[in-house]
């Protein structure tokens, strides 16, 4: 009788992660339709399933399940914030960073500043600073071009360079127009641009045929009119919570809860209001940075998607309303790591 085999160990090969399983009474995909009793099942960074939990913990072998009171949702994407601690709930950030050196300190996506004052300056110095960083640093997440400069021959080679080298775009509509923008290349699906003005009608054409994210910030003299006519219209809508004055992140459903008020006390009312600003607040987010499709997408949950989400103390039969009401938030998971403040949750 032939020796039986001795299992020998495969060397290099690790063992493959545990799998999770987090279960709350209502899960908020954001791409699908939400679950009572649902679950995320992930393995590593990974989400392997969304459903209801009965039947994803008979069909999957979950190591560990904890059990959230309240609300899980697809973590929210601050699609431009300041380099400081992001806010409740934000899995995900857009960092205007002010120099190249900088590219690796701050987790999250990060946009290198061109704030060129002149063409001079530009080819003196900046261009070649900026090409040489992209090149030669060795990051760890995606990285951009924040188009800051007021001199359009700058702003047509940035533009250029964005698409050179395959990198994200961001504008601020506080320094140009999007006419301005269109002119210089730089619109396109590959950009979003930062907005706390009222925009006319032409130029939310523009930037609808440009499929040009626009991420709505602290309003500042931004109407509810304003801003439910990019609604209507079609818009794709992000949120950032940096203003143009220089603030901090802060709440970015305070954000949109903010809009749905102002909505409110003007007698205005939208189909689907809610769910497209919670929309705008994740997946808007994720289609701003270009990461919303794909293996490891964010600001939605479903397989294969990034196990970013987070918890809020929300009930209710409306979960889109619910998340308008400003709930506390009680943990956030990134990566399939439970981080920051964590409340309620328990394990079995």
């Amino acid at each position: 009788m032939a020796a039986a085999k001795r299992a020998v160990p495969v060397l290099g090969r690790r063992a493959p992660a545990p799998v999770v399983a987090h279960s709350a009474p209502l899960v908020l995909p954001v791409c699908a339709a939400p679950v009572r009793d649902g679950t995320v099942v992930i393995r590593g960074e990974r989400v392997l399933q969304v459903g209801s939990r009965d039947e994803l913990l008979s069909c999957f072998p979950v190591t560990r399940e904890i059990r959230w009171p309240g609300l899980i949702v697809a973590g929210l994407v601050d699609a431009c914030s300041a380099p400081a601690p992001p806010g409740p709930g934000v899995t995900t950030r857009t960092t205007v960073l002010t120099g190249p050196a900088d590219l690796t300190s701050l987790p999250g996506v990060s946009y290198v500043e061109v704030s060129s004052a002149s063409e001079q300056e530009w080819e003196d110095h900046d261009r070649d600073a900026l090409i040489t960083a992209l090149r030669e640093v060795d990051r760890p997440c995606p990285v951009g071009i924040a188009a800051r400069t007021r001199d359009p021959q700058v702003l047509e080679d940035v533009a250029v360079l964005a698409r050179t080298f395959g990198l994200r775009l961001l504008a601020g509509l506080d320094r140009h127009s999007p006419m301005a923008l269109d002119e210089a290349g730089v619109l396109g699906p590959h950009c979003h641009v930062a907005c706390a003005r009222p925009l006319d009608p032409g130029e939310r054409k523009l930037l609808r045929l440009r499929r040009s994210v626009i991420a709505l910030c602290p309003p500042g003299q931004t109407r509810a009119t304003d801003v439910l006519a990019l609604v209507e219209e079609g818009n794709r809508l992000a949120l950032g919570t940096r203003d143009p004055a220089g603030g901090g992140p802060g709440d970015l459903l305070g954000l949109a809860a903010v809009v749905r008020e102002r909505a409110r006390e003007l007698g205005l009312r939208v189909r689907g209001l809610d769910r497209r600003l919670v929309e705008a607040a994740t997946l808007g987010g994720a289609r701003a940075l270009g990461l919303d499709a794909g293996p490891g997408r964010i600001g939605s949950l479903g397989p294969g998607s990034r196990a970013d989400f987070a918890v809020f103390d929300a009930r209710g039969r409306y979960p889109y309303s619910a998340l308008m009401g400003r709930p506390p938030c009680l943990g956030t998971v990134t990566g399939g790591t439970v981080t920051g403040t964590v409340t309620g949750g328990t394990l079995t």
